[in-house]
């Protein structure tokens, strides 16, 4: 098998398992439990904050333990929104995830916010310009994602953190795929969002970084941990397996950027050469150093992929959160591909593991594969 959909997940990594397996066993405490269990638990609690604290460049105390990137997103919104007097007027962009746009709706339906959509180029990127040009003096919160989950497309999210600030609103990026890839410090945003899930560790455990002071106010009510931010017995395992994956993607991370990046620009060549028709969706430079994304028009998508699974290489429509969708993915829409080009697409995303091999012989399978799609839809329609 050749796994190519790290964007939807990652598997866990050995290393993360062993740091994880003490909390699962003999350490098991609760860590508000005030006994030499408990106190083992928070302590491995307050380590993996500080970890997790450095890849933010921020204090522990900006770190709120979530349990992925939906609900660390949702938190930032929701939370940021209501819990700043300023405005009622939020600023995403068009391919932000349903995560943050569900948020936006929420707020819209229920508190009375206004959303203001800013569209991409045909790569999927935002103009700074653009979101320059609709900020309003009750702008409360400006979301834009770091690296977007379909397409790749690396958004300027420092220049666009750089305008929020200037009227006085509040900056979020959702970072859950650009993490491990791109280093977060420099962002100078006030909020971000990972999932460890994308970065070798289980699913179930997440992160928000908040800038200090910001009030944020909570969604899930209770015994008041997490500063009162987020409340519920902490998921000790998984916050010591996030720490770990972090601790391991960081310290390769430049190198194995570097590296991915490479062998992404060759599979990329090689599919564009080999395999009829295909078009590149996202841009060729700017891009997320783990995708590699294309439409193939006048096959169907779904067909690709099921025939590439029969070849044994796994790989995906684009985002895998967009559960029993039909609908054509509203990222490619944003970039101006007609609905019937956007149903063709298929994403190719990688991990720090993949082969130059792997990737040679995935190009292979996708060029048999399209091949074998046409054929089938001019044997039944010629």
């Amino acid at each position: 098998m050749i796994y190519l959909d790290a964007a939807a997940t990652t598997a866990v990594r050995r290393e993360v398992l062993e740091a994880m397996w003490p909390y699962l066993t003999g350490d098991f405490g609760n860590p508000s439990s005030h006994h030499e269990l408990g106190e083992t638990a928070s302590a491995g609690v307050m380590d993996a904050r500080a970890t997790v604290a450095d890849l933010f460049g921020a204090r522990p105390s900006e770190v709120v333990f979530t349990s992925g990137g939906t609900e660390s997103d949702n938190l930032a919104i929701t939370g940021l929104a209501l819990g700043n007097p300023r405005g009622r007027h939020l600023v995403i962009s068009a391919v932000e995830h349903e995560a943050v746009q569900e948020s936006c709706a929420y707020l819209e339906r229920f508190h009375g916010f206004d959303t203001t959509v800013v569209g991409v180029d045909e790569f999927g990127v935002v103009d700074p310009a653009a979101v320059a040009a609709v900020l309003r003096p009750d702008t409360t919160l400006v979301s834009v994602m770091l690296a977007n989950n379909e397409v790749g497309a690396v958004q300027p999210v420092r220049e666009i953190a750089a305008l929020t600030h200037g009227v006085g609103a509040v900056m979020h990026t959702d970072a859950v795929q650009g993490a491990g890839w791109i280093d977060l410090r420099e962002l100078d945003a006030d909020a971000i969002s990972i999932s460890g899930h994308k970065l070798g560790a289980p699913k179930g455990i997440g992160a928000l970084y908040v800038r200090r002071r910001l009030p944020l106010e909570p969604l899930i009510h209770g015994g008041g941990q997490e500063r009162g931010r987020r409340s519920g017995t902490e998921n000790v395992p998984g916050i010591v397996a996030l720490a770990a994956a972090i601790r391991l993607s960081e310290g390769s991370r430049a190198a194995g950027a570097a590296r991915v990046s490479a062998l992404r620009d060759d599979f990329i060549t090689e599919v564009l050469d080999t395999v009829v028709g295909a078009q590149l969706t996202g841009p060729r430079q700017g891009r997320l150093a783990s995708n590699a994304s294309f439409c193939f028009p006048g096959t169907s998508g779904e067909s690709i992929l099921l025939e590439l699974g029969r070849r044994g290489v796994i790989c995906s429509a684009g985002s895998a959160c967009a559960v029993g969708s039909d609908e054509p993915s509203h990222v490619l829409l944003a970039m101006g591909i007609q609905p019937e080009v956007a149903q063709t697409a298929v994403r190719f995303s990688l991990d720090s593991t993949v082969t130059a091999e792997q990737l040679r012989e995935a190009a292979g399978h996708l060029a048999e594969a399209s091949l074998a799609v046409r054929t089938l839809g001019s044997s039944l329609f010629g």
